[in-house]
C-alpha cells in the first residue's frame, strides 16, 4: 500500500511538472510563432506611428525607466524592512499584523493599485500622468513581493553564522551586513527577479498613472507607455495580434536579459563579499 502510495504521488508530480512546463511551451510558442514575423530592426529602433508601420524603441525605453526606477525605490525599503522584522523586531503582535498586513497587500488586484496611484500620485502631488507616478506605484505593488522573499532567505541562514560571528567580537550590525546578508543574497535576488518581471508585465496600475503617450520620453516627469500598455492597446483597438504577440515576445526578451545582468550582478558582489 505504501508503495502504491509513493507511485501514485511520484506519478502525480511529474504530471504536474509536464502540464506546467507544457504550458509555458504552448504560452512562448504561440508568442514567438506569431511575433517573430513582426520584428526586424526598424521594428525596434524607429518611433511609433498610428499608421502601423512604426517602431516601439519609445515603449521600451519607458518599461527600462519604469523597470529601475521601481526597483530601485523597492528594493532598499522591502530589503531593510525585512531585515528589521526578522533580525531587530520583537516576536509579538505587532510583527505577526505587519506580516499579515504585507501578504494581504501582496493579494490586492492591480487595479486597486492604478487607482490608488492616480489619486495620490498623479492629482494629489501634481506628477500628473508620468512614468514617475506610475514607477512609484509599481514599487508599492512589488514591495511585499521584495518583504518576503527576503525574510525567508535570511531565516535560511544559519544560527550558527550569527554565534561565531558575535563571538569573534563583530557587533550586531557588522554580523549583519558582512555575514547574514551576502549569505541570504542570492534569495534577496530572487526576490528582485520576482518584482523585476511584476513591473515589465504591470499594466492597469501604469494605464492610470503613466498615461499612454506614444513618444519618446525626455524626463522621468513624462507620460509615456510602456510595451505592456502597448501590446494591450495594439490588440484592442486594432486587433492586430501578430504586432500584439511581436511586442510581446520583445517583452519576454528583455524579462530574460534583465534576470541575467541581476545575476551577474550577485555572483559578482557573492565572490567580493568573501
Amino acid at each position: 500500500m505504501r508503495k502504491l502510495r509513493e507511485k501514485f504521488l511520484k506519478a502525480a508530480v511529474w504530471l504536474s511538472a509536464i502540464f506546467t512546463i507544457g504550458m509555458l511551451l504552448v504560452i512562448v510558442g504561440f508568442i514567438f510563432i506569431k511575433g517573430i514575423g513582426g520584428i526586424n530592426l526598424n521594428f525596434l529602433t524607429s518611433d511609433y506611428s498610428a499608421s502601423g508601420d512604426g517602431g516601439i524603441l519609445p515603449m521600451i525605453v519607458t518599461t527600462l525607466y519604469t523597470v529601475f526606477l521601481a526597483i530601485i525605490v523597492a528594493t532598499p525599503i522591502g530589503v531593510l524592512a525585512a531585515v528589521y522584522l526578522q533580525e531587530y523586531a520583537k516576536k509579538g503582535t505587532i510583527v505577526n499584523i505587519v506580516r499579515f498586513a504585507t501578504e494581504s497587500l501582496a493579494g490586492i488586484p492591480s487595479i486597486v493599485y492604478g487607482l490608488f496611484g492616480g489619486i495620490f500620485f498623479v492629482i494629489t502631488l501634481k506628477m500628473g500622468y508620468s512614468i514617475i507616478a506610475g514607477s512609484l506605484t509599481v514599487s508599492i505593488i512589488i514591495l511585499p513581493v521584495i518583504i518576503r522573499t527576503t525574510e525567508e532567505a535570511l531565516k535560511t541562514v544559519p544560527q550558527g553564522y550569527r554565534e561565531a560571528s558575535l563571538a569573534m567580537g563583530a557587533t550586531k550590525f557588522q554580523t549583519l551586513y558582512k555575514v547574514i546578508v551576502p549569505s541570504a543574497l542570492p534569495g534577496i535576488l530572487s526576490g528582485i527577479i520576482l518584482s523585476i518581471g511584476r513591473v515589465v508585465g504591470e499594466s492597469a496600475a501604469i494605464l492610470l498613472t503613466a498615461g499612454t503617450v506614444a513618444q519618446m520620453p525626455t524626463s522621468i516627469f513624462d507620460s509615456a507607455r510602456t510595451l505592456t500598455v502597448q501590446s494591450y492597446l495594439v490588440a484592442k483597438e486594432t486587433g492586430n495580434i501578430q504586432q500584439a504577440a511581436s511586442v510581446g515576445l520583445v517583452l519576454i526578451i528583455i524579462v530574460l536579459c534583465l534576470n541575467t545582468l541581476a545575476k551577474f550582478i550577485v555572483k559578482k558582489f557573492s565572490k567580493e563579499s568573501y
